[in-house]
């Protein structure tokens, strides 16, 4: 099966899923243009479609109302949107980091292309950092991706990495995700965005704060089972207390296990028997362990999908143990 990956470029060690182009650090953007795979454009044409009687040639006919996103390299269709669709440029997601790059020490780690070129992202290391007992770091990043398939608006997001075993979690405060969404019906203003993202800096040291209070936080045999109900059931389930299907058994159970020790990083002084640690197990859970076609489909849902719903709901079953 292809890979999800069409291709990208990374710094620091290999990703997880083996694929990409190895740079070393302080690469222009020029450079990761090439090597990430986002050196081509993505054009734009009329809907024609055939209108053929039986027996007759047909007509070729318009649809006024919609237009094929297509790429200039490999003139491969993208999807067919409405005219007001506002394109994002694959130029456009690296050049968002030009400056933060280049005056506010941001570092670049890893930007690609996923489904063809259907979603493109890069994500940049913004020199934060924060520790917790055990020295166990965890790392601020900013992420923007964009998708041209109506799947998800084009999206700048900070988002954490704990070093130990590089599971990652968007970066949420009172349940609400520190993130700026542009939809597609909009122009992509790259300095309005980081105006808003800016306000979120100062997030940084309050969600630490957080993780402080999750890492503090014994939990009890009893509270572990709570929590995973609380995050594999939806609350009908739970107030009906319906039959846990088998997925989500076999889901809870592996999570029990990492959380118990198997994960990387449970045996910490902040993971062990903690809420943190709990947290953590999910996290891994959804970046490394949960069942997928590939890697990189696991990637795409971790970071977009269902794997980042799951993780946000992990959060915030694991902060109303500290309230």
């Amino acid at each position: 099966m292809a890979h999800l990956v069409e291709n990208m470029a990374y710094v620091g060690q290999t990703p997880w899923h083996g694929l990409g182009n190895r740079l070393t650090p302080h690469q222009p953007l020029e450079v990761w243009r090439h090597q990430a795979g986002l050196d081509w454009h993505i054009e734009e044409a009329p809907v024609r479609f055939i209108d053929s009687p039986r027996g007759g040639l047909g007509e070729i006919l318009s649809f006024e109302d919609h237009k094929v996103l297509y790429r200039s390299d490999s003139r491969a269709p993208l999807s067919v949107v409405s005219q007001r669709y506002k394109v994002v440029q694959p130029e456009a997601i690296l050049e968002f980091y030009r400056d933060l790059t280049e005056v506010s020490g941001f570092e670049l780690e890893t930007a690609g292309v996923l489904r063809g070129g259907r979603k493109i992202w890069a994500l940049a290391r913004t020199g934060q950092t924060g520790v917790l007992k055990g020295n166990d770091r965890t790392d601020a990043y900013v992420l923007l991706a964009t998708a041209c398939d109506g799947t998800m608006a084009t999206t700048a997001q900070f988002t954490s990495v704990r070093v130990v075993c590089n599971n990652t979690l968007a970066v949420a405060l009172n349940g609400q995700s520190q993130a700026v969404k542009v939809s597609h019906r909009s122009v992509f203003d790259p300095d309005a965005v980081k105006r808003q993202l800016g306000i979120s800096v100062s997030a940084w040291d309050e969600f630490m704060y957080r993780l402080k209070r999750l890492s503090e936080r014994q939990v009890k045999d009893t509270e572990v089972q709570t929590f995973l109900r609380s995050v594999f059931q939806d609350e009908t389930a739970q107030r009906t207390k319906a039959t846990i299907t088998p997925v989500n058994e076999r889901a809870m159970e592996t999570v029990r296990a990492l959380y118990d020790g198997r994960g990387r990083g449970a045996h910490l002084p902040s993971s062990h028997r903690t809420a943190y640690g709990l947290l953590n197990a999910v996290t891994e859970f959804v970046d490394h362990e949960r069942r997928s076609r590939t890697a990189d489909h696991r990637l795409d849902s971790a970071w977009f999908g269902q794997g980042a719903t799951l993780k946000r709901k992990a959060l915030d079953q694991a902060l109303r143990l500290t309230a």
